[in-house]
């Protein structure tokens, strides 16, 4: 089931990686007075220097190269002309194709300075991610990492979202398996060597009911609170996952902003 060659993962890794650095040129972008429409500009132009397209451009008619979701919109928000402001935080979700495969991730970003309950719900949702991501090695199974990513999430008390999951990656942006952010030990598909998906939790600060806005697309809170989505995407392998896209780049541009 969607295992991958050695060769394959290292193709999939180089457009991970490029997908990663996209990220961190938009880090150093989002601020107080920056449009989410620019920051979608500013993207596309990087992927495509780079030899790669934007994989989310028409992919099932979505018109946009990046997803950036504010606030209470979980994901595949529009970007737009809206203004980000201080206090909010923005998911921005990205894939390129490069050599004919997807690398995809995403990161919940601060905008200016946040509030100490939205920050404490992106390092949640962060940690969540990677707990998930331990879990990714041979001989477990999918519910494993649904698991782990539920438990912490709600042992904070947050809604972990049911309506969208993480999913295997290759030449296509979704392949199979689907990968819940929740779900019971010891249940799903195997996890065998050189597997390849994305999780991707996507954790609401309050209760974990979703609603999808007229666009057709936009996934919000239906509380109104807000949301975090972080995604990587991994290969299975035998005592630890190989992480093929990273935050590296993201944590570099924060770093330089402070």
């Amino acid at each position: 089931m969607n295992t991958k060659t050695d060769e394959e993962v290292e193709l999939l890794r180089e457009a991970g990686i490029l997908v990663s650095k996209t990220l961190g040129m938009l880090a150093s972008l989002v601020q107080p007075g920056v449009t989410t429409i620019y920051l979608n500009k500013m993207a596309e132009a990087y992927i495509r220097d780079h030899g790669a397209y934007p994989t989310f451009l028409g992919y099932g008619g979505f018109p946009y190269s990046i997803c950036t979701s504010v606030n209470e919109q979980v994901v595949h928000g529009f970007p737009s002309e809206r203004v980000l402001k201080e206090g909010d935080i923005v998911s921005v979700d990205c894939g390129a194709t490069l050599n004919g495969y997807v690398g995809d991730s995403a990161y919940t970003f601060e905008v200016g300075e946040v509030s100490s309950e939205v920050k404490q719900l992106l390092q949640v949702t962060k940690e969540s991610l990677f707990r998930g991501i331990a879990q990714a090695v041979e001989n477990n199974r999918v519910g494993d990492v649904g698991y782990a990513v539920q438990e912490y999430a709600e042992s904070f008390g947050y809604g972990v979202v049911r309506e969208l999951v993480g999913h295997g990656v290759g030449k296509k942006m979704h392949e199979s398996p689907e990968i819940p952010n929740y779900g019971k030990r010891g249940t799903g598909p195997k996890l065998t060597h050189n597997m390849t998906f994305c999780i991707e939790p996507m954790i609401t600060m309050g209760k974990r009911f979703v609603k999808q806005l007229r666009d057709g697309w936009t996934i919000c809170a239906e509380d109104g609170l807000p949301a975090a989505h972080f995604e990587l995407t991994v290969a299975v392998k035998k005592d630890k996952a190989d992480v093929l896209s990273t935050f590296f780049y993201v944590d570099e541009a924060l770093k330089a902003k402070k």
